[in-house]
């Protein structure tokens, strides 16, 4: 069966879920929760009903009953994973069962819920499944994936789109504006963005590292100054300011200035103008200042380390950038992102991702946010030896990090269950055969199945 080739959802658009469920009650009960959740959700009342549905729409993830009349549940799995390589599906029941389950999985079910289950149970195990089709979608692509955001963003996580409507409402304004976040969260990105979406976006965007200056030249650097001003200046240069001129000045890393330098700072913001070093006659100045710092200034401000007044004055439009650990729906965007630059940079093929190496990568804390994996995957490129990189490839902090919810942290009850079930499906599900291996009676057998069912539904 031919299927039209799937483009990822704008930003602005959830994932689209079918809920397949022979009870009216029960498809209006995922309707709902998952409804409330921002999702897309269809509903078919039989598997007919359902395939068709697949046929002539981009469903993202397939959540069906079991038990239906006439054809099953199981059936609707295997005719999806024959078709639809990139649907996931997810099984709910009434009739739980070990087998059931095992069986599930085996034929293509992502996730296994049993009846009843609560609303965040139904939503954790809708996220997880689509996180694995997104997983999957990198691993396989072979083209970029990522969602169609503003301003060269990549992610449209629910916090980045809180940052994209911030920077529209800023663009819109010439307030002073104060972008804030650790390093590596894209700052910059987010000052230009504003400058370049606003109506000054012809005139000059101007950047300052404010910490990359030494204290002494400082002031010269921002005003300028004129001939004979102090030795060396031999002639008369104009500063960031009035190059800035009609424009945007980006002021990063404003929290390292000292505090005489914030008094010269806030009197060009309070009075729209400058002196030059060495003149004492003041020129006005039309600009737009946009200032960004990993420091949290009202602290350093109730410490005496940054001036209240200057506090107040940068921060008119306040924009909070999220660290990246915050992001993880993002994370796989970027690094399919960053994997087609680069590659396509250096003339090689795109990479390919383990499972395992992908969930490393998506529960690393990540320091360094965005710049961190962007060196991360920049280092893969130029130093892997093939075009498959799983977790023996990554750098050594990010090797066990797929552990993280599958590893270490587990409790013994749920090692064992884990075990359990995966020696009943390596023997097709044969508990004579799967008790001897474990090396129990089969009433011990049936009495671990029961409490791994238990677990599994916790």
């Amino acid at each position: 069966m031919s299927r039209k080739k799937r483009e990822n959802n704008p930003s602005n658009e959830k994932e689209l879920i079918l809920a397949v469920d022979d009870s009216e009650d029960a498809l209006e009960i995922v309707r709902r929760n998952l409804t409330a959740h921002g999702y897309r959700v269809a509903t078919a009342s039989s598997v007919p009903k359902a395939t068709r549905i697949i046929s002539e729409n981009q469903v993202d993830l397939v959540i069906t009953d079991l038990k239906m009349p006439k054809i099953s549940g199981m059936d609707l799995i295997r005719h999806i994973r024959e078709n639809y390589r990139d649907t996931e599906v997810m099984m709910i029941t009434g009739y739980a069962t070990i087998e059931g389950a095992v069986t599930a999985m085996k034929t293509g079910a992502e996730e296994y819920l049993a009846k009843p289950f609560t609303d965040e149970e139904l939503f954790q195990a809708v996220k997880r499944a689509l996180d694995k089709r997104l997983m999957r979608q990198v691993a396989m692509s072979k083209g970029v994936v990522t969602p169609k955001t503003p301003h060269g963003f990549v992610g449209d996580s629910q916090v980045m789109v809180q940052v994209y409507h911030a920077i529209a409402k800023a663009s819109r304004s010439m307030a002073n504006t104060l972008i804030t976040g650790e390093s590596g969260t894209g700052k910059e990105l987010v000052a230009r963005a504003i400058h370049y979406s606003g109506k000054r976006n012809t005139q000059p965007f101007v950047t300052v590292n404010c910490g990359g200056i030494p204290e002494t030249l400082l002031e010269s650097e921002l005003f300028g100054y004129v001939k004979g001003a102090f030795t060396g200046a031999t002639g008369t240069r104009a500063g960031f300011f009035q190059t800035a001129e009609g424009g945007t000045i980006f002021l990063d890393e404003v929290g390292e200035m000292s505090l005489a330098m914030q008094v010269k700072l806030l009197r060009a913001l309070q009075g729209k103008e400058i002196c030059m070093v060495g003149s004492a006659r003041p020129q006005k100045v039309n600009v737009r200042v946009v200032a960004a710092t990993n420091k949290d200034l009202s602290l350093l401000a109730s410490q005496g380390m940054f001036r209240d007044d200057l506090y107040y004055r940068l921060n008119v439009i306040a924009i909070e950038l999220p660290p990246l650990r915050d992001r993880d729906r993002d994370i796989l965007d970027l690094v399919n992102f960053f994997v087609h630059e680069y590659t396509a940079e250096a003339g090689l093929p795109a990479l390919k991702f383990s499972d395992r190496a992908l969930e490393s990568l998506k529960n690393y804390h990540w320091p360094g946010n965005v710049r961190e994996l962007q060196n991360v995957i920049h280092r893969l490129v130029v130093m892997g030896d093939g075009d498959y990189i799983d977790v023996p490839d990554l750098p050594i902090l990010m090797r066990g990090q797929h552990m993280r919810k599958t590893g270490f942290n587990r409790t013994l009850a749920e090692v064992e269950a884990e075990h359990v079930a995966n020696v009943l499906a390596s023997v097709d599900g044969n508990k004579t055969r799967a008790a001897q291996i474990l090396g129990i009676d089969r009433k011990t057998l049936r009495s671990k199945l029961s409490r791994t069912l238990g677990l599994a539904q916790k």
